[in-house]
């Protein structure tokens, strides 16, 4: 992860330079990253594309993109240009076309010799999945993957579409490159709230000692988002809430949750650690899957005072969609640590607020010593992470309310990151393709853990393919989900937490 320092000579080369991810989030990161001082004079980035363009016109076209995303307060004209020179070309090929490879091959070595030592090269797959394989192929056919010292791969997410996938994916990868040249990119990791869990848990000796089940009675992890699937609804079709968001962003969370006490500060340390996580959750039995999780669909309804449409009004979706835009799990970690503790996961989208939050729940005192009347108002004790909006860390205990008598108040401590370092914290991106340059893999998926997060999620996608539910859509627009989500948890005697809500119905 970046500590302030400045990346190592990097070219970087862009495969799907004029879509919309390098657009909206490559372009303005890496903006930030040079306004900040982290890229240094000898780097460049190389775009590759099929739409036809020139070079001005795509310096134009970036430009537009990094006006709007960038880090506010940060567009300046004479900065962009001064970025801008880095823009070294923008390539118009077909990706299979090996001449167009063969080609680039040449212009990255006439750039080996005109810095000092020769650059970083990272090839960064930001295309449509179905181009992985054929780039990739690409890449090790004109020799630009064999130099496993300096040749790094990005492959954005999905990787794969189930288990199956997952291998073939995996299998095909490592047979170009190594793997530790493959950057498996989740931008989800590089939040500054999901790193800090780290921090959190191994950096401050006051919560690990009852980080277990003795004193922890179950964790909540939601993960909502008030936007219908937009412009996505052809890939959503084939996605669906359990693919697009709990196979990954959920069960990495997970994992940072539960995962043992690191050794060091090690990539593979990390990683290994998170992939023991996986292992250990209980396999869900195929009929054990209308009892552990959870499916929906929304309906239309009322978000911010504005109509929604139904999913299956949405572009892009059948009109008899079967697809789920909301899932809830309830999942077991079989070791020592977390034996019998639940973990409750859900997503969805159009509910009523975008929150990311961990709530970690402790179990009550086990001698209520209290008046009855005392206690009225009385709560266990919770710990919340906040992943976003407003990232931070709240802690919920119990104080004598003030008067004569005595008599019990849950109140919160608060940690808010912008209050507490008086500065924003920078895009997931920024430090995502920070850590690429320099070849800190921390953050960035192996391929076993991959694979295993898959194995979780894997008996409901099997469940869930072969029985079309009878009751889509089953929550409107603006609710937290269907019925039966409340039922997961309330048939334990539980109930879910939902985040406060500020007047614009974002998390507070």
């Amino acid at each position: 992860m970046s500590n302030g320092v400045q990346a190592q000579p990097a070219v970087l080369v862009i495969f799907g330079a004029a879509g919309d991810l390098t657009w909206r989030k490559l372009m303005p990161a890496l903006f930030d990253l040079f306004l900040d001082g982290r890229l240094g004079e000898q780097f460049a980035v190389l775009g590759v594309d099929k739409h036809p363009m020139t070079h001005d016109e795509y310096v134009t076209h970036l430009a537009e993109g990094v006006t709007r995303f960038c880090r506010p307060g940060r567009w300046d004209e004479d900065r962009w240009k001064a970025f801008a020179r880095h823009l070294l070309d923008y390539v118009e090929a077909d990706f299979d076309d090996p001449k167009a490879f063969q080609e680039l091959a040449g212009r990255l070595n006439e750039l080996d010799g005109r810095w000092d030592g020769r650059p970083t090269r990272v090839f960064y797959l930001a295309t449509a999945p179905s181009l992985v394989e054929m780039v990739t192929r690409q890449l090790g056919r004109a020799g630009l993957a064999g130099d496993v010292d300096r040749a790094r791969l990005v492959v954005e997410k999905p990787f794969g579409h189930d288990l199956a996938s997952a291998r073939a994916l995996n299998a095909m990868l490592t047979g170009v490159f190594a793997e530790h040249q493959i950057y498996r990119i989740d931008h989800y990791l590089g939040k500054e709230t999901v790193q800090n869990i780290l921090a959190f848990r191994f950096a401050n000796a006051l919560f690990e000692p009852i980080w277990d089940r003795r004193y922890i009675d179950h964790v909540q992890i939601t993960v909502s988002e008030q936007v219908g699937v937009e412009h996505r609804g052809g890939y959503y079709e084939h996605a669906g809430a359990l693919r697009d968001m709990v196979q990954n962003h959920l069960l990495q969370v997970l994992c940072l949750i539960a995962m043992e006490p690191i050794i060091s500060f090690d990539a593979d340390e990390i990683r290994t650690k998170k992939v023991d996580v996986l292992r250990a959750i209980r396999p869900i039995a195929k009929g054990e899957v209308p009892r552990l999780a959870v499916r929906g669909q929304y309906a239309g309804g009322w978000l911010q005072g504005e109509k929604a449409v139904a999913y299956r009004q949405e572009d892009g979706v059948a009109a008899d969609s079967s697809t789920e835009t909301f899932a809830a799990l309830k999942l077991f970690v079989d070791n020592w640590r977390w034996q019998d503790v639940p973990f409750y996961l859900r997503t969805g989208k159009r509910l009523p607020a975008k929150v990311s939050e961990v709530f970690i729940q402790f179990r009550p005192v086990p001698h209520q010593a209290f008046p009855a009347a005392a206690v009225q108002d009385w709560r266990p004790n919770l710990l919340m992470i906040r992943i976003q909006p407003d990232e931070g860390i709240v802690l919920r205990f119990q104080a004598k309310h003030p008067g004569p008598q005595m008599h019990l108040s849950p109140v919160d401590m608060r940690f808010d990151y912008q209050k507490a370092f008086k500065a924003a914290a920078p895009e997931a991106y920024e430090t995502l393709l920070l850590d690429v340059m320099r070849g800190d893999a921390t953050l960035f998926m192996r391929a076993d853990q991959v694979e295993a997060a898959w194995s979780v999620v894997m008996p409901v996608l099997d469940v869930w393919g072969d029985s079309a539910p009878a009751d889509f859509p089953n929550y409107r627009a603006g609710d937290w989900g269907p019925e039966a989500a409340q039922v997961l948890i309330a048939s334990d005697g539980r109930a879910w937490l939902a985040p406060s809500l500020d007047d614009d119905g974002q998390g507070a």
